[in-house]
């Protein structure tokens, strides 16, 4: 057994480390400049501050460390994005190999997430909802972990406050899951008394609260813009009747498409398909919570409050998706047709990087086809031409502006959009078309 078990998670290391490695050097050798959310998210860390116009500041955070580190390196930002998909899909993998008690089937469970295209195709953008993947693996693994034990331990309270503090911090939608898990929660303790209420838990919100002090602070001080913003997207200002029916049939549409291979790799795994379910059994409520909760959740909001769910926003949800269907249907899973799954996810595996690289190369007028490289060394010669000092700031919107923040060798901050403040604290400075650059008095 400890020899199989050493295979399978020598498997799961190549797994991961193909993972790493296409994810990495498709974008990179495919790709002219960084896609847009990374360009943003490097445009804020170049000023770090405890929020920003439109998301709170883990994905600017991350990004500003790599750059200390590797500079304007494209392929360090891919890298980057992949390494969060990894942390998460390892600790998947860890919840699987203690839910399922099979380590083979705690491979299967996380080589499923290969067939939803949040987690290949759209991971080379590092942005906030990739940010948000590890955090949500990691709060549902030690939220476990304090269900199962009798005796629940300070460490993992801790570790689910300061995990749900950055992942809420990455983005607010992460909300819906500390809801699910709450509800859980209060669902053992209060309804089934199944649990008795520990005043550890109270740990993970003491900690949850105090993690998020600064940031609270910044969005008093800034009007609630990035609410304002969050809101905006949801189209709910300009919201009738009709779209509270319409908006949550266009979401539940667009999830079962993204769905579909994944079925197709159950498909292909179990004899055939029955589903009983136990609702006394702990684990299979457990993970009805965490996989099914969440997307009811939005769903709701989308019901009563007539917005729009943007598809790339469910990022997170369904990474334990491969755990609860193999959980569900792990007495029919046929060892026979574990060949045609490996065939199945071998394809989906390899058709994902591509498709990204025949769309990167054959379509020219996407984000990452900017010449960004190229306008930063022109901004540089016109600079140079009138003045001798470093550029110290660029300001513009984070996609122009951004770029020369990043390519440019002085790494200017970006200091926000163009208003009559900026001019007031700038010496010299230069604009050309809706950017300008300049240093500071």
């Amino acid at each position: 057994m400890n020899v199989l078990n050493r295979n399978i998670n020598n498997i799961f290391l190549i797994f991961a480390l193909s993972h790493l490695i296409i994810w990495t050097f498709v974008p990179f050798l495919t790709n002219k400049n960084l896609p847009l959310d990374t360009i943003e998210a490097l445009a804020w860390g170049s000023n770090l501050d405890w929020g920003f116009n439109k998301h709170p500041p883990m994905s600017a955070f991350f990004s500003e460390i790599f750059f200390q580190i590797f500079g304007p390196q494209d392929w360090a930002y891919y890298l980057l994005s992949q390494i969060f998909v990894l942390i998460a899909f390892y600790f998947v993998f860890k919840f699987a190999c203690e839910i399922l008690g099979n380590v083979k089937l705690s491979l299967i469970s996380v080589l499923l997430l290969e067939s939803i295209y949040f987690y290949n195709f759209t991971t080379p953008e590092f942005n906030v909802n990739v940010c948000q993947l590890p955090f949500w693996s990691l709060v549902i693994f030690y939220s476990w972990k304090i269900y199962e034990t009798k005796e629940i331990k300070f460490v993992d309270c801790f570790l689910i406050g300061l995990f749900a503090a950055l992942g809420f911090l990455s983005k607010y939608l992460f909300i819906y899951l500390l809801a699910s898990i709450t509800l859980f929660f209060i669902y053992l303790v209060f309804v089934k008394k199944t649990k008795k209420f520990d005043f550890k838990y109270l740990i993970t919100i003491e900690v949850f609260i105090v993690l998020l002090i600064p940031h609270l602070i910044w969005l008093l001080n800034n009007e609630f813009i990035t609410l304002t913003y969050g809101l905006k997207r949801t189209g709910l200002e300009g919201s009738g009747i009709i779209d509270h029916l319409k908006h949550p049939i266009i979401f539940l549409g667009k999830q079962i498409g993204i769905l579909i291979p994944f079925f197709f790799l159950i498909y292909l795994l179990v004899k055939k398909i029955k589903i009983k379910f136990n609702l006394k059994d702990k684990k299979l409520l457990f993970l009805i919570f965490i996989n099914v909760l969440p997307i009811v959740l939005i769903l709701l909001t989308s019901i009563i409050t007539g917005s729009k769910v943007r598809t790339m926003w469910m990022t997170p949800f369904y990474l334990f998706f491969g755990v609860l269907f193999v959980y569900i249907f792990q007495s029919q899973i046929n060892p026979k047709k574990i060949n045609s799954f490996l065939y199945g996810f071998l394809i989906l595996f390899f058709l994902s990087p591509i498709l990204y690289t025949y769309e990167s190369i054959s379509k020219t007028d996407k984000r990452t086809d900017y010449p960004g490289k190229e306008i930063a060394a022109k901004v540089q010669i016109a600079w140079q031409q009138d003045f001798n000092k470093e550029i110290e700031f660029v300001i513009g919107n984070e996609w122009k502006a951004g770029n020369l923040s990043y390519h440019l060798k002085s790494r200017p901050t970006w200091e926000g959009f163009i208003n009559d403040e900026i001019f007031r604290i700038a010496n010299e400075y230069l604009c050309i078309d809706d950017v300008c650059v300049g240093t500071y008095k």
